[in-house]
């Protein structure tokens, strides 16, 4: 409360010493009494000779030192000598209010600048009075009078420096007061001349009065001199700051210190108590709001200046001069309400286009000093230069930027990331390792066959948005090729990395529309550690790339490296060679599990509608190999369409073989969409249904959900031409792919199956049960065929039931068996001899 009650006071002080000063000018007036007579012609002569000389003041700077005098010290020399007392006082008095009035008028003064100025004049000239009467004067000629005159003006100074020090106290402190005195002591050569030529007039009017002519010429051409001088002093210490200026930002730009310099300097220049930048967020740059006050000896991220009063100057493109006497009502208020006497605020430009605003608040002074419309566009001409240097900054920053940034995303490239990682791998952290997550963007191959590289470009924008959303931390984040993606960050362990890594793919995943088309993103996460797998960066990305391979066939997507990878990709090499000698000499084994109906029980006639046929294969030497790895091993090495036509035939000979007294055992065979885009497939296909007789409409192929939507203009025709055939289309794993839905009434979709992780989770997740009564629902709406997959407990199959969901498939009915234990459950069943087409009503 107390510093609030001080910091108050120390703010009317300047009130309180301009009441004064101006009280004791009045004051000093009335004690010379009234006058005996009234000089009226001299009067308006002094009058007007003080009002003149007021605004002509001669500055001369040589080696380092200024000299200053104003004109008004001749004329007042000379009505020390002629005028009474009370009227020398009088005439100052009555030209100080009018030129000082003038300016409060039609400058942007202030009124507490002119009723100081004023009681200043008035109070230094009474006592300059008081000196002269003390003193007395004799003859114009006499050196002494010549003495004592010069001596009074020398005392007008002291008693005005006096009161300029009173007033810089309670505005900037003592170190502004000893400015005021040793600038006073500097310069007092100038009152002592301006003295002597007011003596040297008197000497010449005491002669004859005729000189009056020649000082009237003499004084005619010392106000013309006096202004061109003064104007073209103005002009060269613009020129000089100006210069000054750009040389101090041209160095600041090569030292990066551009905004630090450039605000000190500015707020120097314009004699402001703050300047500030502010250049709003644009693209990857972000927001710069600084300022440099006349307190702090850095730079604060505190803008005196209000955000509404920046945007009006960006959004008009014009400079703004806020005082009492300039700007809007509205305006002046906003400044009042943020604490501020005035501010000027000029839009920053490249080009045409603005970009940003610079300000000053508040000119050194307090409430006697503001700013001028002539500052106004001083700052506008220093804008223009910081505007260049600014936008020449950036363009050189843009140009580095470039060359080590990604352009699509505007992340790091694999040179900068390279870069970053082989410093992170420097600096060692106690219970830390560096974590490298590489992620391999799912089907981004098929976005672009299907949609076209502009949508692929899209998928890979969205997905560097989302990366950057859901990484942690202090974390760095690059694209090192087309579909590869790297974050590196420090973690508590390896553990802590593998649980990111899930953490990210998850919240990766999800859809998103490119050209009213609804993709779904997802991505293979590799994991490796330092200094746990690798000791430099090169190494890292490399083992990195290997774990996010093999992420590929884990159920999650997540791979941490070990060294077993390492014999993992001469295994995978192997395989691929021994998988074209399986597919050659028949070793492959095709599997059938068994679509049943969920409203009869498994014993009933008609009870099985059909089978689904996998590929398995027994390898010689590794036992089982997982479909899951030797499936995209022939797809990467060209054996796919010939794995699925092995399936496919011998599907359609088991099919025949089974058949029951309605025809062919129904058999759904998988397809991938590389197969499907083959146009030659078709024809493939009808070929091997006529060989075993098998009527087109037992053929159903299961393609799953991601991959008729990526891959759906590219995979119409095929479609269409199997539809036309006869034979159905089944949308696998339905319900994972996020996408939109209008598919179903476009292509021509007879079958969906219900992603086994719904129907498992029904029984205890409701949201779950939820998913699988909508798509029940849709089904229904669309007339097409639902089968629930993964059905591994009775209390699913009475839940579907209740569901009125008529087909399942899983493992409470039976595995994938051989076709030599199909066979035999066939016939265990009785089913196979009353096939029912099952419709969803």
């Amino acid at each position: 409360m107390t510093n609030g009650r001080d910091s108050a006071v120390l703010r009317a002080m300047p009130k309180v010493v301009s009441g004064g000063v101006f009280t004791a000018g009045l004051v000093g007036l009335l004690l010379l009494g009234p006058p005996s007579t009234y000089p009226a012609p001299q009067l308006i002569v002094f009058v007007a000779a003080f009002f003149v000389c007021q605004g002509l003041l001669v500055q001369h700077h040589a080696r380092g030192t200024g000299i200053a005098f104003n004109l008004t010290d001749i004329p007042l020399v000379i009505a020390l000598f002629y005028l009474p007392p009370f009227w020398v006082v009088a005439t100052k008095f009555v030209a100080a209010a009018i030129f000082y009035g003038r300016r409060y008028i039609r400058e942007d003064t202030g009124l507490l600048k002119p009723v100081f100025n004023t009681g200043v004049t008035t109070t230094s000239t009474t006592v300059a009075v008081l000196y002269v009467q003390y003193m007395g004067l004799g003859a114009a000629s006499d050196p002494r009078t010549w003495l004592v005159l010069v001596t009074a003006i020398v005392i007008t100074g002291v008693v005005t420096t006096v009161f300029l020090s009173a007033m810089f106290y309670f505005i900037s402190g003592w170190g502004a007061v000893i400015k005021a005195w040793l600038g006073f002591a500097l310069t007092m050569v100038g009152p002592i001349l301006a003295a002597c030529v007011g003596v040297t007039f008197l000497v010449l009017l005491a002669a004859t009065m005729w000189t009056s002519i020649l000082i009237g010429l003499i004084v005619i051409a010392l106000i013309y001199l006096s202004r061109s001088y003064m104007a073209l002093r103005r002009q060269r210490q613009v020129l000089r700051e100006l210069n000054d200026f750009t040389q101090l930002v041209v160095d600041s730009v090569r030292s990066k210190r551009l905004i630090d310099a450039m605000l000190g300097r500015l707020r120097d220049i314009l004699s402001a108590e703050s300047a500030t930048v502010w250049v709003p967020a644009a693209g990857r740059y972000p927001q710069i709001r600084l300022t440099s006050t006349l307190d702090d000896a850095g730079l604060t991220d505190l803008d005196p200046i209000p955000d509404g009063l920046q945007h009006e100057v960006m959004n008009s493109g014009k400079g703004l001069l806020l005082s009492p006497k300039n700007g809007t009502r509205e305006q002046r208020a906003t400044l009042e309400a943020a604490g501020l006497r005035g501010a000027m605020l000029v839009p920053l430009r490249s080009g045409d286009e603005v970009y940003g605003c610079l300000s000053v608040a508040d000119r050194i002074g307090g409430e006697i000093s503001h700013f001028v419309p002539v500052d106004l566009q001083l700052l506008e001409t220093i804008a223009a230069n910081v505007g260049i240097a600014v936008q020449n900054e950036r363009l050189l920053d843009q140009l580095r930027y470039d060359a080590y940034h990604d352009p699509l995303t505007g992340l790091p490239s694999r040179r900068r990331s390279l870069a970053a990682l082989q410093e992170a791998l420097s600096i060692t952290v106690p219970g830390e390792v560096v974590a490298v997550l590489m992620f391999d963007v799912d089907s981004l191959h098929e976005i672009n066959d299907a949609l076209g590289h502009e949508a692929g470009d899209t998928a890979l924008k969205e997905f560097a948005a989302r990366l950057k959303a859901h990484a942690p931390a202090a974390s760095f984040l690059g694209r090192i090729d087309s579909d590869e993606f790297i974050l590196q960050t420090r973690l508590a362990s390896t553990d802590a990395a593998i649980e990111t890594a899930r953490r990210l793919r998850l919240a990766l995943q999800g859809p998103f529309e490119v050209g009213g088309v609804a993709v779904s993103l997802s991505a293979a996460v590799g994991v490796v550690t330092h200094p746990d797998f690798a000791a430099d960066a090169d190494e890292l990305l490399k083992r990195a790339d290997g774990a996010t391979r093999q992420a590929k066939n884990t159920a999650d997507g997540v791979q941490l490296y070990h060294s077993g990878l390492e014999s993992e990709s001469l295994r995978r090499i192997g395989l691929a060679a021994d998988l074209r000698r399986a597919l050659d000499r028949g070793q492959l084994e095709v599997h059938f599990q068994p679509k049943v109906r969920l409203d009869r029980p498994l014993n009933d006639p008609g009870a099985v509608l059909g089978a689904e046929a996998l590929v398995r294969w027994p390898h010689p030497t590794f036992g089982p190999v997982a479909p899951e790895e030797f499936i995209p091993i022939a797809g990467s090495t060209g054996q796919l369409g010939q794995l699925t036509e092995t399936v496919l035939e011998e599907a359609l000979r088991r099919s025949a073989e089974w058949a029951g007294e309605d025809g062919p055992l129904p058999m759904a065979v998988n397809l991938s969409p590389r197969t499907l885009a083959d146009t030659a497939f078709p024809d493939k296909v009808a070929a091997l249904l006529e060989r075993y007789g098998v009527p087109a409409d037992r053929l159903t192929f299961e393609i799953t959900e991601n991959d008729v939507v990526s891959g759906e203009p590219r995979l119409t025709p095929g479609l269409d031409r199997l539809h036309e055939m006869g034979v159905r289309l089944s949308v696998d794993d339905f319900g994972t792919g996020y996408s939109s839905l209008s598919y179903l009434r476009r292509l021509p979709v007879q079958e969906i199956k219900i992603d086994l992780r719904f129907v498992q989770g029904m029984a205890t997740d409701a949201d779950d049960r939820a998913i699988v009564e909508a798509i029940l629902g849709l089904a229904r709406h669309f007339a097409i065929d639902v089968v629930a997959e993964g059905i591994e407990a009775h209390q699913t199959v009475e839940q579907l039931r209740e569901l009125d969901c008529e087909a399942g498939q899983g493992y409470y009915f039976s595995r994938p068996l051989p076709a030599d234990r199909f066979a035999a459950w066939l016939d265990k069943q009785g089913g196979g001899r009353e096939q029912t087409r099952l419709r969803v009503v």
